[in-house]
């Protein structure tokens, strides 16, 4: 996808906050682990096609993909 693990971070998230995460200091082996802890921290949806990956908002990264089919 070209993009880090705290780039997938859903910052709107009650979680995000009690957290702390905007203030810590993390390596993206830490925020994974986060993420399969607490999966509403991740962005969605993520569509996969071939072995390209994309976040499916805005919309138009999907149809992209789609396009670049």
């Amino acid at each position: 996808m070209g993009i880090s693990p705290r780039e997938l971070l859903r910052t709107g998230e009650a979680v995000y906050r009690e957290l702390g995460l905007a203030q810590r200091e993390l390596s993206d082996e830490e925020i994974i682990k986060l993420m399969a802890e607490h999966p509403e921290l991740l962005q969605r949806p993520i569509v996969e096609r071939g072995g390209r990956a994309v976040l499916g908002r805005p919309t138009e990264n999907i149809k992209a993909l789609l396009d670049d089919a």
